[in-house]
C-alpha cells in the first residue's frame, strides 16, 4: 500500500526555520473548517471544535486507505485563524474578544462526497455537538512570512513580533489573519518543547 507523507512532501510548509523568518508562498488547499469566538482556554466550543476536527479527518483517513484508492497518510496538524474585530484588542490579556477559524488540512484525495459520508458516519458513532457547523472549503493563503515557535503559546508574543518586524522592514505590509499551525501534541509533550508555526499572510 502506497504511503503519503504530506507533511514532508511539504516539508516548506511544515517545518520552517526556528532561527529565522522565512517567506513563503502557499498554494490553494482544501479544509474542515469550524468558526468560533472566545479564550481558547476556557471556551466549550473551542473543545467542541477539535472534538469534530479530528475524529472526521480520521474517518476520512481510513475511507481513502480501506476503499479503492488504497493509500495511506498521516492526519494533517491543527490549525488557527485568529483575529478580533477591533484588532487593537487582540491581545493575550483580552483573550474573550478572540474569533477563531480552527481547521485541519485535507489531501486533494478528499472529495466533498467523502466528507459528507464522513460526517454521516461520525454523526451515528459520536455525534459532536459542532459537527452541524463543520464545512469543508479551500482556503488559499499566499505570500506569507512564518517561523517556528519553540515553546509554550504564553511565550509567542516575541516571536509574533518578529514576524511582524519582518513583513515591515521587506517592504510589505500584513494582510489576513493571524494563523498557527500546531505541530506538537501538547497532552504528551512539555511545554517547553512545543513546536507551533507562526505565519502571517501579506501584500
Amino acid at each position: 500500500m502506497e504511503k503519503i507523507d504530506y507533511k514532508k512532501e511539504l516539508k516548506y510548509l511544515y517545518k520552517p526555520s526556528a532561527k529565522k523568518v522565512e517567506t513563503v508562498v502557499v498554494p490553494k488547499m482544501n479544509f474542515l473548517m469550524l468558526d468560533g469566538k472566545g479564550d481558547p482556554n476556557t471556551s466549550q466550543s473551542f473543545q467542541d471544535a477539535i472534538d469534530t476536527l479530528y475524529p472526521l479527518s480520521y474517518v476520512l483517513k481510513f475511507m481513502i486507505k480501506r476503499g479503492e484508492i488504497g493509500i495511506d497518510y498521516g492526519v494533517l496538524p491543527l490549525e488557527g485563524l485568529w483575529w478580533a474585530d477591533d484588532m487593537s484588542s487582540f491581545s493575550v490579556e483580552n483573550k474573550d474578544g478572540w474569533k477563531w477559524t480552527l481547521m485541519i488540512m485535507q489531501p486533494d484525495l478528499v472529495t466533498n462526497e467523502m466528507v459528507q459520508e464522513a460526517i454521516e458516519q461520525v454523526r451515528v458513532k459520536k455525534n459532536p455537538v459542532s459537527l452541524p457547523l463543520v464545512r469543508f472549503e479551500s482556503f488559499e493563503e499566499g505570500k506569507v512570512a512564518q517561523i517556528m515557535h519553540i515553546g509554550p503559546f504564553s511565550e509567542e508574543g516575541p516571536t509574533v513580533e518578529k514576524v511582524h518586524s519582518f513583513i515591515e522592514e521587506s517592504g510589505n505590509q500584513r494582510r489576513g489573519k493571524h494563523h498557527e499551525i500546531y505541530l506538537s501534541d501538547i497532552r504528551r509533550a512539555a511545554p517547553e518543547k512545543w513546536k507551533t508555526i507562526i505565519r502571517q499572510s501579506m501584500l
